[in-house]
């Protein structure tokens, strides 16, 4: 996910984007305890992933604070 692709999504979409990132985390790491995934890389992947979720919607809070 691209930082650019997220700027152009609404507060809801991201918040939407974020519940499902999060699950898919959890999801993910549970199937990598049981029996090893085949790219455990998309676990790393998944929570940069949030992170940039998180830091669209704190810049958003930023600016709205600004204003």
């Amino acid at each position: 996910m691209k930082k650019d692709s997220l700027r152009e999504l609404s507060i809801a979409d991201l918040n939407d984007r974020l519940d499902q990132a999060r699950t898919q985390l959890v999801k993910m790491k549970m199937n990598h305890a049981v029996s090893p995934l085949d790219n455990p890389n998309l676990i790393r992947a998944t929570r940069k992933d949030i992170a940039r979720i998180l830091t669209e919607l704190r810049r958003r809070e930023i600016e709205a604070g600004n204003n």
